[in-house]
């Protein structure tokens, strides 16, 4: 059997070895035989006779052993070259000191002829520093009898494997791992170049239609693309073996953070690729070829799951919209090359629920004629991120807006109805001017209460909560409901026997209800019946509704349910939003639901709506389950030094209030009840006034929010020299804004604008007293 072994096997050399060793015994067997003859003494030559007769035995048995060990070593080498011979891998066997003794078929197409030389010389050719590779890999073969080590080259990766044979010997194999399928997704069997990159950006994988593409195996992707960063959807220009190329760039997210990168044909005049003809329908990025009349011509698989029904021929007008102007328009521009690589986000035409894609085109020359290759990427969770992230802007914008308005009118409002009650206090109810300031002072509360709702959507509104039970809350309200919902609308009520209670501003949340089924009654104009049910439910896991996520725990559930006419699909997110009304001009002023959410969100909880046009809708609340005994608060009393005792109607006021009638009346108001008023119109002022130790304040009458230094801040400043001064703030805002400065602020109290004359007399009498 021939095969190639071109130098004499180790073992073979070790057998060889065992010759010399039997010609010294013959030589010794002459020399003794010879002085045998040569002794005179009988007895004494025979001996040296028998001693020649010993080495000459040994002699021929040592060649007998020796030539029955080189048959067996030459066998084995047979063997081991047959079993090596077809291999498909480069395989060496090598002697102790690493020179080759014999290769196979595979290694002499790869590497030439080796005989005789190291295995370390040959393999500097597939990676750097053999040397040490191989001393490592002999010496855990020479303990273990086999070793194997998976090594990175620059023609990819390798796998080298040592088997010891016989005491001195031993078999090497390389094999080539880069011609290996990747990830089972058959990527060497397309001729479409392609990558897979970390997200690191190392090269992890490229095909071989890409490696002769560039004409090597690289690690980095700057050896490749010449204007990184990548950017999906767009043409790059590939530094290929032959020269630059134009190439689209496709982009697939994998696992572990990977993308597999694929090279798509670009515009004319850019190197074509030689593809596989079912390239386009089995690659999993979406494409479409569009002719220069903007009809569809091709669509692969993944392109046809994102459109739905798109069949050749369809104009893409047809399939796409919201660009906010023709679409053939933007096809023309790009065809011209003037839209070329801009990215738009489009909307799917006909699908059952909002899709939206983001369609890159590139111009290409097909037959001489201009036509367009489409990269569609779905952009639907990007675009309700958008749209989500819009709604929260507009929504705090709108609440921001709420709160200044209603800060600015509760000053007005103070002003118009504190000058009214003074101007009551001077007439009597036969006055021809009473009936009028009457009106003047109901219209101002009226005026009052529609900004305590921008105030409530605003979450700014001072609330009281209190440990309340639903079922109590809902029977006091029943009479006030069946009144509202009038004769043709049923009112049912459900409770859970069980039901756990919550903590909430009682007043405020029957406003919310009372809204909930006014719209219900609205929204059954022929009558039926509304529903309101309250039961306990909890949650182990977090419930993710509209933009919000109920976080796990206890709650308390209350659905009002009506069985009328519905909200569109298309208004159901605006329905919180202040001034938004589905109802016709003059019947609402879209605030009842703004009002709700905010009173709502405010205690903590959350309200959703579903809704189907034609069937009804159902309004759902959650609100935490409060089992904690209510504390009763006790307002810390000072203990510094004694207060000084005085009458109704007696007392130092200090009064700070930028806004100049809310000052006149308040001044006006505490001076008729027999106070002494000092005014000032900012911090600094009061400050100032309070410079001279002999004056002695009882109250510190101050708004929060001032230009300049604000009340909280002034108002600690002048507690170190008076400590035992009562304060009394007053704002347009909400007393939320107040509550982390006034727990540092002993003997403190608030009220909100607008107050009336006797709320603020009253308020003042009481601190004082």
């Amino acid at each position: 059997m021939s095969h190639p072994a071109l130098s004499p096997h180790p073992l073979t050399r070790t057998a060889l070895n065992l010759a010399p060793r039997s010609h010294y015994l013959v030589g010794a067997a002459v020399l003794f035989a010879a002085a045998a003859y040569f002794v005179s003494d009988g007895v004494t030559g025979l001996a040296i006779f028998a001693a020649a007769g010993t080495f000459a035995a040994l002699a021929g048995l040592i060649a007998w052993l020796s030539g029955r060990h080189g048959r067996a070593d030459s066998d084995l080498q047979d063997q081991i070259a047959e079993f090596i011979a077809h291999d498909a891998s480069p395989s060496f066997t090598t002697d102790a000191e690493g020179e080759i003794g014999t290769q196979n078929r595979a290694a002499v197409e790869r590497f030439g002829s080796r005989g005789g030389q190291t295995l370390t010389r040959t393999l500097g050719e597939v990676f750097a520093n053999p040397a040490a590779v191989l001393h490592r890999m002999q010496n855990r073969a020479e303990a273990l009898g086999a070793a194997r080590e998976d090594l990175v080259t620059r023609r990819g990766h390798v796998r080298l494997a040592v088997h010891r044979i016989g005491e001195a010997g031993f078999l090497w194999r390389l094999e080539d791992m880069a011609e290996r399928a990747v990830g089972g997704r058959g990527a060497e069997t397309i001729s479409l170049p392609m990558l897979t990159v970390s997200k690191t950006g190392t090269i992890l994988f490229m095909n071989e239609a890409l490696r002769r593409l560039v004409g090597e195996r690289v690690k980095t992707l700057d050896r490749i693309f010449k204007d990184l960063p990548l950017r999906p959807g767009e043409e790059h220009e590939i530094a290929g073996a032959d020269g630059s190329i134009r190439a689209l760039v496709a982009s697939l997210e994998s696992a572990g953070g990977r993308r597999e990168i694929y090279l798509l044909p670009a515009a004319a005049g850019a190197t074509p690729f030689a593809g596989d003809p079912t390239a386009f329908e089995t690659l999993p990025v979406a494409l479409l070829r569009v002719g220069s009349s903007g009809d569809l011509r091709e669509a692969n698989r993944a392109a046809r799951t994102l459109l739905g029904n798109a069949e050749v021929g369809t104009g893409l007008a047809a399939l796409l919209e919201g660009l906010g102007r023709p679409v053939n328009d933007w096809l023309a521009d790009a065809l011209a090359g003037r839209a070329d690589q801009r990215p738009e986000v489009l909307r799917v035409r006909g699908a059952e629920q909002d899709v939206y894609l983001q369609v890159t085109l590139t111009r290409v020359v097909e037959e001489g004629r201009p036509a367009l290759v489409a990269v569609l990427s779905d952009a639907t969770k990007l675009k309700t991120l958008e749209a989500q992230f819009v709604q929260s802007q507009k929504m705090q914008a709108i609440g921001q807006l709420a709160g200044g308005v209603a800060h600015d009118f509760n000053n007005l409002l103070t002003a118009i109805s504190g000058h009214c009650d003074l101007l009551l206090l001077r007439h009597d109810k036969g006055d021809p001017d009473y009936a009028d300031l009457v009106q003047i002072n109901q219209n101002a509360n009226r005026a009052a209460s529609l900004v305590g709702q921008l105030l409530a959507f605003s979450r700014k509104q001072t609330l009281k909560p209190q440990v309340i039970d639903l079922r109590d809350s809902l029977s006091d309200l029943t009479h006030l409901l069946n009144r509202l919902v009038g004769e043709k609308v049923r009112l049912t009520l459900v409770h859970d026997p069980e039901l756990r209670p919550i903590r909430a501003d009682k007043r405020q949340l029957e406003q919310v209800l009372m809204n909930l089924v006014v719209n219900a009654r609205d929204a059954m104009p022929g009558g039926g019946e509304i529903r309101i049910e309250t039961e306990n439910q909890s949650l182990e896991e977090g419930l993710k509704r509209d933009r919000a996520v109920v976080a796990p725990g206890e709650y308390v559930v209350v659905r009002v349910t009506d069985y009328g006419i519905g909200i569109a699909t298309d208004k159901l997110p605006k329905i919180f939003e202040p001034f938004f009304t589905t109802k016709r001009q003059g019947e609402g002023t879209g605030l009842g639901l703004s009002t709700a959410y905010g009173i709502v969100k405010q205690t903590g909880g959350f309200i959703f709506c579903d809704s189907i046009v034609g069937q009804g809708t159902t309004f759902t609340l959650y609100f935490p389950v409060h089992d904690q005994v209510e504390e009763v608060e006790v307002r810390p009393q000072a203990t510094s030094a004694p207060r000084r005792v005085t009458r109704s109607g007696e007392g130092v006021v200090l009064l700070v209030e930028d806004e100049a009638p809310v000052r006149a009346f308040a001044s006006r108001a505490l001076r008729m009840r027999g106070y002494t008023v000092i005014e000032a119109e900012n911090a600094e002022e009061a400050l100032k006034t309070l410079e001279d130790g002999s004056l002695a304040i009882d109250v510190f009458v101050t708004d929060v929010i001032m230009p300049g230094m604000d009340g909280p801040s002034w108002v600690r400043e002048a507690l170190k020299e008076r400590p035992n001064t009562r304060v009394v703030f007053v704002s347009g805002y909400s007393e939320e804004s107040l509550t982390e400065t006034r727990e540092r602020i002993p003997n403190s109290v608030f009220l909100p604008k607008p107050f009336s004359l006797s709320e603020l007399t009253a308020t003042v009498q009481g601190q004082i007293h």
